[in-house]
């Protein structure tokens, strides 16, 4: 549902523009709104869950962000649009925040690394709101559009929503964090890279604690730092993939949306497949893996001299992607619960709104071709910082590296 309402505003945002009359600089201010009332949230929706639980946040949070669906279509001046937004964005960061803290409970307590199944749901929820969006387009205005939404979006809440509450997870696993760490599964367990003993049967977890809460917080940022560079190249890709295709390789209308068709597609494959990567190679390979694919299928779509490359190379991007936030938050989850999600999904979801006008202005000093390849150099990074936050400082597998 959250994938869904995302996308229908986002495919809808040329009618509102052009009904409120904004001018693309205008349009563009009023867009943040989205971004502040998002992260805004995030710094608070940690101690929110705490507080109330993730479930409750949970419900409260979805069919808010359903009803403020409807602000944007209502709109009639560029300042209504960007207050309207903030309102959106505040619905949108609280129940991100809050789905990923009761996941990172729901995969320990089931003892296996499901985390990425649950982000490939927002993906395919995305890829249905983007589909239906366009195809109502056509006949539907903002308004009306975004009033069946919103309605689709309150039925799910009320039906989901009391399963959520009237199943709570064992006493072991609420609020975020666990009691005690699971042991192996009946495979046993493997050891991967770094300092994770990664078990067959359930989430990874480190093999041996932080040096007190300053070591914690060094790896929550570290894996913060991850989620943002991966974001920041969904964000890229999703604003301007097509524009790249259409401006840079000459491709019709048709084909340049087919660079996010396939972008998203393999992302949300490459989600699906996430838990058995994870109990195969672990956290840190899958973060691994995942920068150095981005790196490579990057290059690829920003460089290539012939569409059919570019369209490859999108999708080797969506699959590099994939699965570094889901991983990233559940690793946080496991050593900071909600505060420490909150935190992380702050970074990571930056990178996802905030992205996308950095690379405009970089476009303008060194063309689009070369700013979508700042892309490649977060990936770099982030395999990078995977390997960091593999080694929590203080540790004796540390020590004696």
């Amino acid at each position: 549902m959250d994938g869904f309402v995302f996308a229908s505003w986002a495919v809808r945002i040329p009618a509102v523009k052009a009904a409120v009359g904004a001018s693309p600089a205008t349009l563009g201010m009023a867009l943040l709104g989205v971004s502040a009332g998002a992260i805004a949230t995030m710094t608070l929706a940690g101690a929110l869950c705490r507080r109330f639980g993730s479930a409750r946040v949970i419900v409260i949070a979805a069919p808010w962000l359903s009803l403020a669906l409807i602000l944007p279509a209502l709109a009639r001046s560029a300042l209504a649009l960007g207050l309207g937004l903030v309102v959106f964005g505040i619905g949108y960061g609280g129940l991100n925040v809050a789905m990923n803290s009761l996941a990172v409970d729901l995969v320990a307590a089931v003892r296996r690394p499901v985390m990425p199944s649950f982000h490939a749901a927002w993906s395919l929820g995305g890829l249905a709101g983007a589909a239906l969006g366009g195809l109502a387009a056509p006949a539907l205005g903002p308004l009306a559009h975004f009033s069946l939404v919103c309605a689709a979006g309150l039925l799910v809440t009320v039906a989901c929503g009391r399963v959520i509450l009237r199943a709570p997870l064992p006493v072991a696993y609420a609020g975020g964090q666990r009691q005690e760490a699971p042991g192996p599964g009946p495979g046993g367990g493997t050891t991967g890279p770094g300092d994770e003993r990664d078990v067959p049967n359930g989430p990874a977890v480190p093999a041996a604690a932080p040096a007190g809460r300053a070591g914690v917080w060094r790896t929550v940022l570290l894996l913060g730092v991850i989620a943002l560079c991966s974001t920041y190249g969904e964000g890229a890709v999703s604003d301007w993939g097509a524009l790249h295709l259409r401006a840079d390789l000459g491709a019709a209308p048709g084909l340049a949306a087919a660079g996010y068709a396939a972008f998203a597609l393999a992302e949300a494959c490459g989600r699906l497949a996430g838990t058995a990567l994870l109990a195969r190679l672990g956290q840190t390979r899958v973060l691994v893996l995942g920068g150095l694919v981005t790196s490579a299928g990057m290059t690829a779509a920003a460089l290539a001299p012939a569409l059919p490359l570019a369209l490859a190379g999108f999708a080797l991007a969506g699959l590099g992607v994939a699965n570094a936030f889901p991983t990233a938050m559940a690793r946080v989850g496991v050593l900071a619960g909600p505060n420490g999600v909150a935190a992380a999904s702050t970074l990571g979801y930056a990178g996802f709104l905030l992205g996308p006008p950095a690379i405009g202005f970089l476009a303008t000093a060194v063309g689009l071709r070369g700013a979508l390849t700042t892309v490649c150099l977060l990936a770099i990074v982030a395999v990078a910082l995977a390997r960091a936050a593999s080694r929590p400082a203080g540790t004796k597998a540390a020590c004696r590296r």
